[in-house]
């Protein structure tokens, strides 16, 4: 048996972190809120149904960890965005020599 062969016959089911529907493990993609999928090492990964990956934004994620549990000592959902978009504008400004 190959490898390929005994990867297609895991009846492994996941859960979607998004919308909570249980699908088998080869209907899903992993997700690493690190961003770095390929660096396996003493990780353990959630998933995403194929549907709700498609809808997700693919675009490169650095800081977006950090900055969100930075923000995440706000008091309301208004004040948690609001000290989101301050951390994101003052990571995206450019540098000041000194």
């Amino acid at each position: 048996m190959s490898f390929r062969n005994a990867w297609h016959r895991d009846e492994t089911t996941v859960t979607c972190i998004a919308c909570g529907e249980t699908v088998a493990r080869s209907a899903a993609r992993e997700y690493d809120k690190y961003g770095d999928r390929w660096d396996r090492e003493r990780k353990s990964f959630e998933y995403l149904c194929k549907p709700c990956d498609r809808a997700c934004c693919h675009s490169p994620r650095d800081g977006l960890e950090d900055s969100l549990v930075e923000a995440e000592g706000a008091e309301t959902a208004e004040a948690f965005v609001a000290r989101y978009l301050a951390l994101v504008r003052e990571d995206s400004a450019p540098a000041r020599e000194e």
